[in-house]
């Protein structure tokens, strides 16, 4: 057999290949590159660096070229496919080059963006979407070529039947219309730059078609993509995006089907002895849940997830004594922490969530209830309501609850209350439950009798008998006689809240729980 090493043609044909992925590697081009850069945003091959862990790239698809072809040379259509590694851990990453045509998608680039979806999915692996884009690309889609476009929904926009779900992360890095809106749609945590926007269709399309003049910020910039729940978290650049979507994956397993992965432990950042400080006696005085978490969870562990989004509830991850857990708490700051459809509906995808990754779920109760009134009607608060508890009960990871000071109606069992299933839950002294509030619930099932007794012996009347009503109805929602009826399994000190639910997370998962050998590191 002769060797063929050394041999002019292989030498011709292996200088021909470093050419054409050199020129793969110039993206756009240098002009294209340097508008790209004046924009503020970085482009693709400088987003991977800032991604991943220096020489882990491992690409594919780089010599893809379009289907309809121009004197323009389009390297790769548009979009960089490939996997690799963030701190140790593989993922991959489709990466929209919006240097070249604007990041349109045509059909091969709908093809490489496909097959890495499908390879990380079939693999086991989590994928990062990195979004910058104009939506499709014109002519390339349009007329017959739209509805045979290489798209099957069974596998774009979530697992394969039989496949285990991987997580997904988005990062919105400019303005991302048509196929990047899509993805990021698709992702369990979308964070976005400042500058960025994302929306179904654009603004140039908006205008052509309905007339509405209007903005990338008005449009889907930060503070409507939060309203809306399309995105999860706003920073301030690419390189806080990235560090976003790192420290949103080390709380994930690769795969829904391994464990999440634990952490050294560490201390809160606040004592125990702050709960009593930091929660207010008072039903109705207001405080900021974000303190009390400090000395719940790890130091410097809390990961905001939706806070824009539902602001009446706080949902993010974070670790207790190292544990992975998904945190779901009232904010008294925000409409007395009742809860609107968007806190239901912003719940429900979070705890599913947590319920497919297998992240136990820790429900702090300051609750007076579900938000009532024509709005909320309006906004589809009972089917919100519906899909958020049945979702709750579903739920097989561990589940505790905490009733800080109070839980009425509706809204504590979509806080984790009994008819959900919860491993255990517990009360404070201080705590009040109930259908409703003392204060409502007397005044509307004594009203015919208020109003006989004002009418017959006058104002001061009236009110003695609410004063007294309202104190029998207080004693019957402390928590003594619900602990009493096992209710609650049993009433803590606001001291020992950190402890009892570490406790309860490792006792509830029995065998299953993490081990502390198969942790990555902590973010």
């Amino acid at each position: 057999m002769s060797d063929n090493a050394g041999h002019p043609a292989h030498e011709a044909r292996i200088a021909d290949l470093r050419a054409r992925k050199a020129r793969v590697m110039e993206m756009g081009g240098a002009v294209a590159v340097e508008r790209h850069r004046a924009s503020g945003r970085l482009p693709v091959r400088e987003r991977l660096d800032l991604l991943l862990d220096a020489g882990s790239w491992f690409e594919f698809g780089a010599l893809a070229l379009p289907e309809m072809r121009t004197e323009r040379f389009v390297p790769g259509d548009g979009v960089v496919t490939g996997f690799g590694r963030i701190d140790g851990a593989m993922v991959g990453v489709i990466g929209i080059d919006s240097t070249i045509l604007a990041g349109t998608t045509a059909p091969t680039s709908m093809r490489k963006q496909s097959r890495l979806i499908e390879h990380a999915q079939r693999f086991g692996f989590p994928i990062v979407l990195l979004c910058d884009a104009d939506g499709g690309r014109i002519p390339d889609v349009m007329g017959w070529r739209f509805s045979g476009l290489p798209l099957d929904f069974l596998t774009f926009v979530k697992p394969a039947p039989g496949q285990a779900a991987v997580p997904r992360a988005a990062a919105i890095l400019g303005p991302s219309y048509g196929d990047s809106a899509l993805h990021a749609s698709t992702a369990h945590f979308t964070v976005m730059i400042a500058s960025g926007a994302v929306a179904l269709s654009g603004p140039s399309v908006i205008q052509s078609a309905i007339g509405e003049a209007i903005s990338d910020t008005e449009l889907g910039g930060p503070e409507p993509a939060q309203a809306a729940g399309n995105v999860h978290m706003v920073v301030g650049d690419e390189h806080q995006a990235m560090q976003a979507i790192a420290a949103f994956l080390s709380y994930l397993p690769a795969n829904a089907e391994l464990e999440a992965p634990v952490a050294p432990a560490r201390p809160a950042s606040r004592p125990a002895e702050d709960f009593e400080r930091l929660v207010p006696l008072g039903a109705k005085a207001g405080y900021d849940m974000r303190h009390v978490l400090e000395a719940l969870v790890d130091e410097g562990s809390l990961l905001p997830w939706g806070a824009g989004w539902g602001p009446s509830l706080l949902t993010g991850l974070a670790r207790i004594e190292g544990m992975p857990v998904g945190i779901v708490a009232n904010q008294p700051i925000v409409n007395a922490g009742a809860l609107d459809p968007a806190a239901l509906v912003k719940e429900c995808a979070f705890v599913d969530l947590c319920d497919t990754f297998n992240l136990p779920l820790v429900f702090l109760n300051d609750v007076p209830g579900l938000m009532i009134g024509s709005q909320a009607e309006r906004g589809g608060i009972l089917k919100a309501y519906e899909a958020l508890v049945a979702r709750v009960a579903e739920a097989t990871v561990p589940k505790v609850a905490v009733v800080l000071r109070k839980a009425y109606g509706g809204g504590h069992f979509a806080m984790g209350g009994r008819p959900t299933r919860p491993d255990f839950l517990f009360a404070w002294p201080c705590a009040e439950m109930g259908f409703m509030a003392p204060e409502t619930g007397v005044r509307t099932v004594y009203r015919r009798r208020m109003e006989q007794v004002l009418e017959a012996e006058g104002q001061a009347a009236m009110q003695n008998l609410v004063d007294t009503l309202t104190a029998e109805w207080t004693v019957e929602s402390e928590p003594w006689e619900a602990a009493a009826h096992l209710s609650f399994d049993d009433i803590i000190e606001p001291a020992q809240t950190r402890v009892a639910v570490a406790r309860s997370i490792e006792i509830a998962w029995g065998p299953r729980r993490p081990r502390l050998s198969r942790s990555r590191p902590a973010r």
